[in-house]
């Protein structure tokens, strides 16, 4: 992947080669004019760990899973294409699924506060026994919900004449004499003179129980709340299949999956007198393959690696990851913009990518000195930091992803733009694609390769001649700040991305 540290990984061929990224399916796409529902906007997006479920949430506390459609014949296709030596070309195709409410608004009334039904994270867990599992949650209370096909049951083959049954017509196949009716009808006794006809009723049987359809049913298994005292931002499952983290601004708490009435306290950077505070922590997430390491993100621009095994209360770090400020660049924006808003841990569990408001930075857990790769996400805005302060635009939290193999990987801007960069060494990939169905768009003439080191952040912006450079950028094209992209997901196994623009979700592949 990138050569740090005492190993070296071999970049499959063509991995230095910018991607073709073409346009593959929108969902909910919105027409010229129309109004969004503040409640449609998708503020989640998580594919499963194979990749054939895509599941997002949205501000009015929906869940809405997608499937694959192309898997049936996925292998035979490939097969088939590698023997006519043509490339394998065919791309991820979705489908809608179901969707159902996850979260309610609620209000405490203990702190008078109202907490919204908007859903932060969706995070897939194992499945078992064709049944999905997945974690959602709100700011204050998490949900295990389970999503599985139910057969629908129905009773077929009454003994009922179907062309007297809408008039309540006899039983088919009562054959019983008139006069056995009539001595019945007198009061008789129908013990004895009552006699069936001989072979009995062949017309009368059992009701037969069949299974004509399926339907998908949604279940809420387990509500694991009280927990937080403040804004849940980041749930992690846990590679042992059995637990998970939650984290707020001060606390990250320890759950196991079974049990809902109580939970771990196992980070907790909450000082004595408020007053002293100086970090929150940002996102958390678990290491891919080792149990007992996760990684968290604060404030001011730092992660920190804790093992649990040290203690309980990991309240000191194995390793901290924080860039060296560059001489003269500190200003009045310096540490807002260097707040971490996401970490993601690459596949292989070597790497750790982290977003901060300008730009994205992969470090090696293996050398703490300083992040390997820089990637500069959107330098034209920095001139304009005053104006993104007075708009609390500075504050938005931009999500990132990495390819399944590593050698990529992206994040959103604002003008519904995502950036795609290669991280293989020697990679000069910087795709700029916007959240439509023209992807290319915006593709700038000349795109220059990333710096890799802190020193260099401070990139010149490119002015257009007699135009005004207040609302462009590098490419000179106008930016949109209320239009974000701050949420997208990258295939675990082929080069396809997932990304929400308000309330349309698009996905591309390359």
């Amino acid at each position: 992947m990138i050569n740090g540290g005492s190993e070296t990984a071999v970049a499959p061929v063509g991995g230095s080669q910018p991607l073709d990224w073409k346009f593959s399916q929108v969902f909910g796409e919105r027409t010229a004019g129309e109004e969004i529902q503040e409640v449609d906007i998708i503020s989640a997006i998580e594919f499963n760990r194979n990749g054939d479920h895509l599941a997002t949430g949205d501000r009015g506390g929906r869940v809405v899973l997608f499937e694959r459609t192309d898997t049936q014949d996925h292998v035979g296709h490939r097969r088939d294409l590698e023997k006519m030596d043509y490339p394998f070309n065919r791309h991820p195709e979705f489908r809608y699924k179901t969707e159902f409410q996850s979260h309610e608004p609620e209000f405490d009334y203990l702190k008078s506060l109202e907490i919204e039904e908007k859903i932060n994270k969706i995070r897939w867990c194992q499945s078992s026994n064709g049944a999905l599992f997945l974690l959602s949650t709100n700011d204050k209370t998490i949900k295990l919900w389970k999503v599985q096909e139910k057969k629908v049951k129905k009773v077929c083959n009454m003994n009922v004449d179907s062309t007297k049954a809408m008039g309540n017509g006899p039983i088919v196949g009562s054959s019983i004499s008139t006069s056995s009716k009539q001595h019945i009808a007198n009061g008789g006794c129908t013990s004895n003179d009552f006699s069936f006809p001989t072979g009995g009723f062949p017309s009368l049987h059992l009701p037969v129980v069949t299974s004509h359809e399926t339907n998908l049913m949604a279940r809420c298994r387990r509500i694991y709340t009280h927990a937080h005292d403040y804004h849940i931002n980041s749930i992690s499952n846990n590679s042992d299949g059995e637990t998970f983290i939650s984290a707020d601004d001060l606390r990250i708490n320890l759950w196991n999956l079974e049990i809902s009435s109580q939970s771990f306290n196992i980070v907790d950077v909450k000082p004595a007198n408020m007053e002293d505070l100086t970090e929150v922590i940002t996102s958390a997430e678990f290491h891919p393959t080792h149990c007992n390491m996760l990684a968290y993100s604060s404030s001011k621009g730092s992660i920190r690696l804790i093992d649990m095994r040290q203690s309980a209360l990991c309240d000191t770090h194995s390793k901290l990851f924080e860039g060296q400020e560059a001489p003269g660049s500190r200003s009045f924006f310096t540490e807002i913009i260097a707040s971490i808003s996401d970490i993601k841990f690459a596949k292989d569990g070597r790497h750790i990518l982290s977003r901060d408001y300008m730009t994205l930075k992969l470090w090696d857990i293996n050398m703490d000195s300083g992040p390997v790769a820089t990637f500069q996400v959107h330098e034209y805005l920095r001139p304009k930091l005053c104006d993104l302060y007075e708009n609390d635009s500075i504050f938005d939290k931009f999500e990132c992803c990495l390819s399944g193999n590593g050698l990529r990987v992206a994040t959103g801007s604002y003008s519904n733009l995502f950036r795609v960069f290669g991280c293989s060494e020697g990679s000069t990939e910087a795709t700029t694609l916007e959240a439509s169905k023209n992807p290319m768009r915006r593709q700038g003439q000349a795109t220059s390769r990333p710096s890799r080191s802190l020193g260099n952040l401070s990139g010149v912006v490119r002015r257009v001649k007699g135009a005004d450079n207040s609302g462009v950028d590098a490419n000179g094209n106008a930016f949109d700040f209320t239009s974000k992209l701050l949420h997208l997901a990258w295939h675990p196994t082929e080069n396809s991305i997932a990304c929400a623009a308000s309330n349309s979700l698009y996905m591309y592949y390359a």
